[in-house]
C-alpha cells in the first residue's frame, strides 16, 4: 500500500515555500486564459469553443462552493461538504441526514436547499474605465461610496429587472480592474444525493489536508426553473477509466480569497494583526463546540457542520500563520517588491502619475492595527455566527437602507443585489437555540474581552447584562426563526421595525449606530485609503508584466491547468493515487477511520483496484470545492474537494513542486453508487446507459 503523510504539524513547521514561479501557477479568468501558455507546457490545445463550454458547465454555489451540470436536466456534481448546511437544515430530531446520508428513488423526492443559489455565468463585460471615472478625485468613504455606486449603476445597466439573471461587479487586481459577471441564477436547487458524513469524510481530522485520501465526498444536487428541472444545454460529460499519471487536467471554480498581490506592509498586518486574533477566537469556539456536542446526541446532530468547518479553518489559518512567520517566503516577497518598485523607478514619468502607493500602504497599517478590532467585533464579525441576529441585522438595515436612491445605500441594499438578500431572508432554514446561544455569548464576551468592560462600544451592546444573560434573553425571546415573521417585517418596513417588540430586532436597532460608525472609519481610514493605492499598483503590474499576471481570487469561475502527480517530500514519493483496496486496509473500526453500515456491507463488492482520491497540480483554493476536474477532451474525471498540507499556503504562494489538489474520481462515483447505493438511475443519468 501506499505510505502516508503523517504528522500533518511537523509537515507545516517545516514548510518549505518556494517561490520560483511554475509553468502550472494561476487561477485564470476565463476571458483572459493563456491558451498558448497551456499548449506548450502540456501539448493540449485549448480553443475558444472548448472554453465556452466549460464556462457554460461550470456552477457557483452563493454558499461558498462550486460545481458542475453533469446532464442535460440541470444535475450538478458538488461535494458533500457543501451540501451539509442543507442536509442538516432537512433534517430534524430522529433524522439526520447528514450522518446518514440523503438518498432519491424519484424526483418527486428532491428537496429544496434553503438559502442556496446556483449561477451560471454567460458574459464578462470590462466596467474599468467608468468606476475609475466616477471615484476619480475622491478620497475616504467619498471614494468607497462614489466606486460602489458606479459598480451598482453597471449591474443594474446589464441585467435590468430580469428575474433569471444576476449581475455583479467583481474587482480584479486589488481594484486595478472591473467587470461585470453576467449569471443565469437558479434559485431553485434541490438535493438529490449525499452521502453519509463517515463516507464523505472518512478519516477525520487527521487526514483533511492530506494524502492518500480516501474520502466519498461527492454530492448530486438538481437545478430547478418554474418548479421543473431546468434544460441544461452545456452539460460536462461523464467520463469513465482511470486519471493517468502527468495527464493534463482542468478545474474550473470559483476560489474565494488569495493574498498573493498583497505589499509586504499588508501580509505582515495579516501576520501580526488578523490572524493571531482569528486564530485564538476559532480556537476557543471549537473548544466550546466540542463541549456541546458531548452534552448529548441532539447537540452531536445539530452542531456536527459547525464543528467540521471550524476544525478546517483553524488548519487553515494555522497553516497560513505558518507561512508568513517563514523568514524565506517574507524575503522573497521583500526582493519582488523591490524589483517592482525599482522597475517603475525606471520610467519617471510612470512614477510621476503612480507616486509611492506601497508607502501608503505601509503607514496606513498603524491606522489598521488600532481598527481592526473594533471593526471585527462591531461588524465584520459581528453576531458571531447567529442566524437570528443575521436576520435582525438584515431587516433593520434593510428598513433603513431601501427608501434611499439605490446608489446611497449600502453596497449589499443595491436593487441589483437585493435578490440575492431576499432569498436568504426568506428561505426556511433550521435555527438551533443551542447553537444561536452559544454563539451569541461568545461574540458578546469577546466583544468584552478585545474592547474593554468600560468602552463606549462594549457599554452600547451589554448594557448593564452579561453576554450569557443577554444572549439567552435575546434567543429565547426573537421569533425570527419564523419566516413568515421576518417577511412581514421586511413588508413593513421601518414602521414595522420601530413597532416590533422581538428582542433581537430592538438589540439590533439599540447598537446599529455602534456598528455603522465602526464601518464608516473602517472605510474612511483604512480600505479607501488602501483601495486608492492597491488600484496604482495594479497599473504598474498591467503596465510591466501585461497579460501574463493573473489575478488573486475573489470568488468568480477560474479555470486553472495542470497535471495528474503525486510529489516528493524529505526524499519520501507520494503516489497520486488511492484505491477502494486502501480504504478498506485503511479502516480500523474505530473514529475517524470507521466504515458505514453501507461501505461495510459493499465489502468484497467494489473493485478494490478502481482509483478513488487522485491528486493533481492544480493551482486551486477555498471555493473550488466541488469543481470539476475535466480532462482535454472537456470530459469530467474528478471532483475536486480538497488539497494537501502543502497547499495550506496556497493563499499567498503556489508551490508547484509540492501544491497539489486532491479529488475524486468519477470512476469511483459510480462505482459506488451503482454496488453501495444502489443508484441505478442516477447512474444511468450521468452515463446515459
Amino acid at each position: 500500500m501506499f505510505k502516508f503523510v503523517t504528522a500533518a504539524l511537523a509537515a507545516l513547521l517545516a514548510l518549505p515555500i518556494a517561490l520560483a514561479a511554475h509553468a502550472e501557477e494561476g487561477m485564470w479568468t476565463y476571458d483572459d486564459f493563456p491558451s498558448t501558455q497551456v499548449e506548450q507546457t502540456l501539448g493540449v490545445r485549448v480553443d475558444r469553443a472548448w472554453l465556452d463550454h466549460i464556462q457554460a458547465a461550470s456552477v457557483r454555489l452563493t454558499t461558498g462552493c462550486s460545481a458542475a451540470v453533469v446532464s442535460p436536466d440541470g444535475l450538478a456534481l458538488s461535494n458533500h461538504h457543501c451540501v451539509m448546511p442543507c442536509a442538516h437544515d432537512l433534517s430534524g430530531p430522529g433524522t439526520d441526514y447528514v450522518r446518514d446520508g440523503f438518498l432519491t428513488d424519484a424526483r418527486a423526492e428532491e428537496r429544496k436547499c434553503p438559502g442556496m443559489q446556483a449561477e451560471v455565468l454567460m458574459g464578462i463585460t470590462d466596467v474599468t474605465a467608468q468606476v475609475f471615472a466616477a471615484s476619480a478625485g475622491k478620497f475616504g468613504e467619498d471614494y468607497v461610496v462614489a466606486r460602489e455606486a458606479a459598480m451598482s449603476g453597471a449591474e443594474r445597466a446589464l441585467c435590468g429587472g430580469d428575474p433569471r439573471l444576476r449581475c455583479q461587479v467583481i474587482s480584479f487586481f486589488r481594484g486595478g480592474q472591473f467587470k461585470v459577471y453576467k449569471y443565469h441564477k437558479y434559485s431553485d436547487v434541490r438535493l438529490v444525493f449525499a452521502p453519509e458524513f463517515a463516507a464523505s469524510f472518512f478519516g477525520g481530522d487527521p487526514d483533511n489536508f492530506n494524502f492518500p485520501r480516501f474520502a466519498f465526498d461527492c454530492a448530486f444536487l438538481r437545478l430547478y426553473e418554474d418548479g421543473k428541472p431546468a434544460r441544461t444545454q452545456d452539460f460536462l460529460t461523464w467520463g469513465s477509466g482511470p486519471p493517468q499519471d502527468g495527464e493534463a487536467v482542468f478545474v474550473s471554480g470559483n476560489p474565494g480569497a488569495s493574498e498573493r498581490q498583497f505589499t509586504v506592509a499588508q501580509l505582515e498586518s495579516l501576520r501580526d494583526v488578523n490572524l493571531p486574533i482569528a486564530a485564538l477566537q476559532r480556537s476557543e469556539l471549537r473548544g466550546r463546540l466540542i463541549q456541546f456536542a458531548e452534552q448529548s446526541p441532539e447537540n452531536r446532530r445539530i452542531s456536527t457542520d459547525q464543528l467540521f468547518g471550524q476544525e478546517n479553518a483553524f488548519k487553515v489559518f494555522y497553516g497560513r500563520q505558518l507561512a508568513l512567520v517563514d523568514p524565506d517566503f517574507m524575503a522573497a516577497r521583500r526582493k519582488d517588491e523591490a524589483e517592482l518598485k525599482a522597475k517603475l523607478a525606471a520610467d519617471p514619468k510612470l512614477a510621476a502619475q503612480i507616486g509611492d502607493p506601497w508607502g501608503e500602504i505601509e503607514k496606513l497599517q498603524k491606522a489598521y492595527a488600532e481598527q481592526y478590532v473594533v471593526w471585527r467585533q462591531l461588524e465584520g464579525a459581528a453576531g458571531g455566527g447567529s442566524e437570528l441576529y443575521r436576520y435582525a441585522r438584515t431587516l433593520v438595515r434593510g428598513a433603513l437602507e431601501r427608501p434611499k436612491p439605490t446608489t446611497q445605500r449600502l453596497p449589499e441594499f443595491a436593487d441589483s443585489r437585493l435578490p440575492l438578500v431576499e432569498k436568504t431572508l426568506f428561505d426556511q432554514a433550521a435555527v438551533e437555540p443551542g447553537l444561536e446561544t452559544l454563539y451569541l455569548e461568545f461574540w458578546l464576551s469577546k466583544t468584552r474581552e478585545y474592547l474593554g468592560a468600560d468602552s463606549p462600544a462594549t457599554v452600547m451592546v451589554l448594557g448593564k447584562e452579561s453576554p450569557e444573560g443577554l444572549a439567552r434573553r435575546l434567543v429565547a425571546g426573537s421569533k425570527l426563526a419564523d419566516p413568515a415573521v421576518r417577511r412581514a417585517l421586511w413588508a413593513g418596513g421601518l414602521p414595522a421595525i420601530a413597532a416590533s417588540t422581538d428582542p433581537m430586532i430592538q438589540f439590533v436597532l439599540r447598537t446599529d449606530p455602534v456598528s455603522r460608525a465602526a464601518r464608516q472609519l473602517w472605510e474612511e481610514e483604512v480600505a479607501g485609503p488602501i483601495d486608492r493605492a492597491s488600484e496604482r499598483i495594479a497599473r504598474v503590474r498591467f503596465a510591466f508584466y501585461g497579460p501574463n499576471i493573473y489575478p488573486d481570487a475573489t470568488f468568480s469561475l477560474r479555470l486553472s491547468y495542470g497535471k495528474v502527480a503525486g510529489w516528493t517530500y524529505k526524499g519520501e514519493q507520494i503516489a497520486p493515487f488511492t484505491t477502494f483496496a486502501g480504504l478498506y486496509d485503511r479502516a480500523t473500526g474505530a473514529e475517524p477511520f470507521r466504515l458505514s453500515p453501507r461501505w461495510e456491507a459493499a465489502r468484497g463488492k467494489l473493485d478494490p483496484a478502481v482509483v478513488f482520491n487522485f491528486a493533481t497540480t492544480n493551482d486551486i483554493l477555498g471555493g473550488n470545492s466541488g469543481s470539476p476536474v475535466v480532462d482535454a477532451r472537456g470530459q469530467i474525471i474528478g471532483d475536486a474537494f480538497d488539497g494537501n498540507i502543502h497547499s495550506i499556503a496556497g493563499d499567498f504562494v503556489y508551490d508547484g513542486a509540492l501544491n497539489r489538489t486532491v479529488a475524486l474520481t468519477t470512476d469511483a462515483i459510480t462505482e459506488a453508487l451503482t454496488k453501495v447505493y444502489g443508484r441505478g438511475a442516477l447512474v444511468k443519468e450521468l452515463t446515459g446507459r
